[in-house]
């Protein structure tokens, strides 16, 4: 009894010391941060936060402590860059400084700071050039890309034509066109829509990409060094995204032994013909790995944010019908939330972005593709999938809900890394 009595109280003596050393640390760089509230040892300001709704848990805090502030995500302290003027000062008036990208708990499961798009200095640069100068190189920003999405829309709106207005969840079948346009530019080929591995690979990317954005997912991103090891759906995710790693890393090794170093099927063998160059430099970023996290980063920032742009899309033209057919609609996946650029802000209005002629007007408020040196190189490809997939689908079909528009729920299913739209079915029309 003695004996547990010590270790009880040398156990509480050791628990305390820490939690002092804990506050002692927090006090000692809190005057060299901009404010916020006062962390708790351990859980940081977890009890200030809501995961359901992590933006409207930040902006909250805002209010009380300005644009700029400190937070502690459990024990990662992070300050945060709120509105329009913060976030341009600093990727844009101090882009240098901002150009790193931290830490997405999740995704660094995998990528560990390889990859273009989690990658930071000297290797984000080389591999960010390249992968510009590559994707040009197979028509992003040309002609010929947007014939290719001509030409893929042209699949779609027959696959739509075969529901025969049936209700459906219009979740695959536009994240099978969306991804099919960055396959043909990353594996030099585009999937047939029902092809079974293809399916399963639209599936690990939307899971991951969804769990990312969910309340665990939030709670991961605090707590990961506890978490990772611990059951729950953060393992499915680390599994989905071993599932894409080693589709890429199959196709990678197909094109080893296929390569062609005078003629170049795709992305895939550019990035082995660079890497044949480099092979005496000891330092060189163009190596085995980024290529098949690079890869991997192109072929799911390809898919997801685009295609759920879209779902988003299709609900608000069907929560609000009236608007129909205007030019702007493939922007409307995108919420910015400034007041001072966009009156009523949570509420969906095309007139942000219509001058007094019905004309589209430009907002420098408007960066749903970022700012700064580490802005989302994709953005042309993007909006060029956004205005041609949408309009050839509005221009074939009219879109219906079994609910009624006021019953249309458009308010987000997660918000986190990204903002998911809520499960809904529709029926394609033929016009």
């Amino acid at each position: 009894m003695v004996v547990s009595g010590l270790l009880l109280v040398a156990l509480l003596a050791c628990l305390t010391v820490m939690v002092l050393m804990s506050v002692w640390q927090q006090r000692k760089s809190r005057g060299k941060l901009p404010p916020g509230p006062t962390p708790l040892p351990f859980i940081g300001n977890y009890l200030q936060l809501n995961t359901e709704q992590m933006y409207n848990s930040l902006m909250k805090i805002s209010e009380r402590y300005g644009p700029v502030f400190t937070i502690h995500l459990g024990p990662r302290r992070v300050v945060v860059l709120c509105g329009h003027d913060a976030v341009r000062e600093a990727l844009l008036d101090q882009a240098e400084e901002f150009s790193g990208r931290g830490e997405q708990a999740t995704f660094d499961w995998l990528f560990k700071g390889y990859g273009v798009a989690f990658s930071n200095g000297e290797r984000a640069k080389q591999l960010r050039r390249f992968s510009i100068a590559t994707l040009r190189d197979f028509g992003v920003g040309k002609r010929g890309i947007e014939e290719r999405i001509q030409e893929e829309a042209g699949f779609l709106i027959e696959a739509l034509r075969g529901t025969r207005g049936a209700n459906i969840d219009p979740t695959f079948f536009l994240s099978r066109t969306v991804s099919n346009i960055i396959s043909s530019i990353v594996f030099g080929d585009r999937f047939d829509y029902e092809d079974k591995e293809f399916l399963s690979l639209l599936r690990m990317m939307l899971g991951s990409f969804q769990f990312t954005a969910t309340s665990t997912g939030q709670l991961y991103e605090m707590f990961s060094s506890l978490m990772k090891h611990l059951p729950g759906p953060q393992q499915q995710a680390f599994k989905e995204l071993q599932g894409l790693e080693d589709f890429i890393a199959k196709k990678v090794e197909h094109n080893r032994h296929t390569l062609d170093p005078n003629s170049p099927r795709d992305f895939i063998d550019s990035f082995l013909i660079r890497m044949q160059e480099e092979e005496k430099n000891p330092n060189t970023e163009f190596h085995l790995k980024n290529l098949v996290l690079t890869s991997l980063n192109l072929f799911f920032a390809g898919t997801e944010t685009v295609s759920t742009t879209l779902r988003y899309g299709f609900l608000l033209l069907m929560k609000h019908p009236e608007v129909e057919g205007t030019e702007v609609f493939p922007m409307l996946g995108s919420v910015l939330k400034d007041p001072r650029f966009f009156s009523n802000p949570q509420d969906f209005n095309p007139q942000h972005f219509l001058d007094e002629k019905g004309q589209f007007k430009k907002s420098d408020a408007f960066v749903p593709f970022a700012i700064g040196k580490r802005n989302c190189f994709g953005e042309g490809l993007a909006r060029m999938e956004l205005f041609l997939f949408l309009t050839t689908i509005m221009q074939n079909f009219r879109f219906k809900s079994p609910q009624s528009p006021k019953d249309i729920d458009v308010s987000p299913k997660h918000v986190g890394f990204a903002t998911i739209p809520r499960n809904y079915t529709m029926s394609f029309l033929p016009r």
